[in-house]
């Protein structure tokens, strides 16, 4: 089951700290909605634009010409020359930062996003530019896009130069010291738990300029996250993000440990 799918259910534990309102159960609606808007975006696009591996494989075939070897599909960034996957990725990052200094490039999106908590339609665009940018990085160097382990880097690599702040804050919030590997190894119940937070994160970051005053209000480690314009300079830094928190994986999964960890 799809980690979005399973936070739907989520009771009030899943709640945003300090709220208790009707705003507040509505951010908590729109902020799942947004981590559910990456993941759909990552796995099947929206629109006209392709979920993050088909894009991610085209872009490869593209690099590779007649070297591209469909058949490696579910071993891709083992196989490939690092080159190869390098030239690529870099290839994600130049056309998404294209697409997000282009107005034009959202008008086909219209209203695909329906929440409670609004999101313009500009902000909107640049969160399915920069999900399918992490999205298609983690894919070329290996991982597999349908772990909930990666499903949950992606939205904080989605962060762009949050990142950072939002592992620290995170991390703190639920009582461990959190790192890209220390993700890797934890269990579904502690990633739910960060995935509800990084959807208020994600709110904060792409959401209205209400919402983010909302959240800054009942979420105080929300405050250091909220910004103005989503724009070329945030793809570019969610693409440096994803270059760096998606190293080349290494082969075989680590077992994920028990909550007695955390």
């Amino acid at each position: 089951m799809a980690l979005e799918e399973e936070t739907e259910n989520e009771g009030p534990e899943g709640r945003a700290p300090g709220g208790g309102g009707e705003e507040i159960t509505k951010l908590e609606a729109g902020s799942r909605a947004l981590v559910r808007v990456v993941h759909n975006v990552v796995s099947d696009g929206v629109g006209p634009i392709s979920g993050s591996v088909a894009w991610a494989e085209d872009r490869l075939r593209r690099v590779q010409g007649t070297r591209y070897q469909a058949e490696r599909r579910s071993s891709r960034g083992v196989d490939d020359p690092p080159a190869d996957i390098e030239k690529a990725v870099s290839r994600l990052i130049k056309e998404s930062v294209a697409a997000a200094g282009s107005a034009g490039f959202v008008t086909g999106l219209g209203g695909f996003i329906t929440m409670p908590v609004a999101v313009p339609v500009n902000l909107a665009g640049a969160l399915v530019i920069n999900a399918r940018l992490a999205g298609g990085v983690a894919h070329l160097r290996g991982y597999d896009i349908t772990d909930p382990h990666v499903q949950a880097m992606i939205p904080l690599v989605a962060l762009g130069s949050s990142a950072q702040t939002a592992l620290a804050a995170i991390g703190a919030d639920i009582g461990i010291k959190l790192s890209q590997q220390a993700l890797k190894k934890l269990s579904i119940e502690v990633i739910r738990k960060i995935n509800r937070k990084v959807g208020f994160m994600l709110l904060a970051k792409y959401g209205t300029k209400r919402a983010a005053v909302t959240l800054v209000k009942a979420i105080p480690f929300a405050g250091g996250i909220v910004s103005g314009a989503v724009d070329a300079g945030l793809t570019a830094a969610v693409g440096k993000a994803a270059r760096r928190w998606f190293d080349v994986a290494e082969s075989g999964a680590p077992e994920p440990v028990g909550d007695s960890a955390v």
